[in-house]
């Protein structure tokens, strides 16, 4: 693993140690110690102007949006709306009528199954996925496939963690209608080409599906470029409120799709005798929305704008590297994905130690990692485990997390071993 840097470690280290005090999270203390937080695959914890930003909405603009005739609700919607556009430059897509908010990149992948899946899926059509997937990528389709009598195909990864290109091209056919894959497994780190594999779906005429809940913190995605027709991710992955999240999918293919779900906002007109829908994204927003959530997305959204995507992976891959290199040198402890190019997330195992033991005696240490099948039962399967530790860094973390984490390892190996 090796990568240039642009600015000396010690320089990223003192703007990184700015950045780490903005998280109030961090500064607090578990059994005597401070806490050491590498379960960032799961969740990223919230810097103080997300946090502010969700207290001055409901202390100065609570209120519904796309409904008030008063001042205080258009201002809530000028917000909303304001974080629909936001994400759309974020993503650089063509334009705000491309992004849906839902509660999460589940609930994005659950709807493409639920409209575009139900409309254009039929009898011996072929999905296809990964052996990376997480469940919330896989079960969708597996639901669907049942109701359509449809055939799920998987391509498979080699042994340190990367996609199978071959396999993956030898399992696309004209029957393929579908490819829904990850951009960064949570599990293993491992990056898939997407816009490679955009292309070789849409060679075969298939739809593509990108889950981006993994790699928004990581690298800066171009869904035009890509060539992406759907792409997820949620808010809490990327410094921002748990319950929302962001389906972006190419104007025309959303405007062919049925409504997800019925009720306030998404309609044009209802009568007893008929209801007409509204135009995208609106169709897709049913009731209430998580509306401090949302604002407080672009919030988010403008804290890893303001650091930069560069520095982000310069140090984050810098952690990665330190810690592969402190861990590789315990014996018995196995790390699984070594892919040359990963996210910064380290699973691993110690000989003979069930993970959550681990994960419990690392807990005491104060350090809190991520223990169990880490929702891609398939890819423990794969590679014959059934379970793992996974260690996963962020901006915020530093060279004593690093130190944290191995001293709990060998303080599990110790006890257990």
């Amino acid at each position: 693993m090796s990568q240039a840097f642009t600015e000396t470690k010690e320089s990223l280290e003192g703007f990184i140690e700015q950045v780490r005090a903005q998280f109030p999270t961090l500064l607090q203390e578990f059994n005597g110690k401070e806490i050491v937080f590498l379960d960032n695959t799961n969740t990223t914890m919230k810097p103080q102007s997300v946090i502010d930003r969700v207290t001055q909405f409901y202390t100065f603009e609570n209120s519904n949006v796309h409904r008030g005739a008063y001042r205080l609700s258009q201002n809530a919607t000028e917000n909303f709306e304001a974080t629909r556009a936001k994400v759309a430059n974020f993503l650089s897509a063509k334009t705000p009528d491309e992004i849906v908010f839902v509660r999460g990149t589940t609930e994005a992948i659950n709807l493409v199954a639920a409209t575009w899946g139900e409309k254009n899926i039929r009898d011996g059509d072929e999905i296809l996925l990964t052996e990376l997937e997480h469940h919330s990528n896989i079960v969708p389709w597996q639901m669907l496939a049942e109701r359509k009598n449809a055939i799920i195909k998987v391509a498979r990864i080699h042994d340190n963690g990367e996609l199978d290109l071959q396999d993956f091209e030898r399992k696309l056919s004209a029957k393929t209608k579908l490819v829904a894959v990850t951009a960064c497994s949570n599990t293993l780190g491992t990056f898939t080409p997407i816009k490679q594999l955009a292309a070789m779906a849409h060679k075969v005429g298939a739809k593509i599906l990108i889950d981006g809940a993994q790699i928004v913190t990581q690298k800066k995605v171009n869904v035009v470029d890509v060539d992406a027709d759907f792409f997820a991710f949620s808010a809490h992955k990327i410094f921002g409120p748990t319950g929302v999240g962001v389906l972006y999918g190419k104007k025309e293919i959303l405007e062919g799709m049925p409504p997800y779900q019925g009720g306030g906002s998404m309609i044009s007109r209802v009568t007893f005798a008929k209801t007409t829908y509204n135009d995208v994204p609106t169709r897709f927003e049913a009731g209430t929305p998580h509306v401090e959530g949302v604002v407080a997305l672009k919030t988010a959204l403008d804290f890893v704008e303001g650091i930069g995507y560069e520095r982000i992976s310069q140090w984050e891959h810098h952690l990665l590297v330190t810690a592969t290199q402190r861990l590789e040198k315990i014996q018995g402890l196995t790390i699984y994905g070594n892919v040359s190019d990963k996210a910064p997330i380290l699973s691993f195992n110690l000989d003979r130690a069930h993970s959550s033991d681990v994960a419990q005696i690392m807990d005491q240490c104060g350090v809190c990692v991520r223990a169990g099948h880490h929702c891609t039962q398939p890819l423990m399967d794969r590679l014959g485990i059934s379970s793992s530790v996974r260690a996963s860094f962020s901006v915020y973390n530093n060279y004593n997390d690093i130190l944290a984490l191995e001293k709990s390892i060998l303080k599990a190996k110790e006890l257990l071993l």
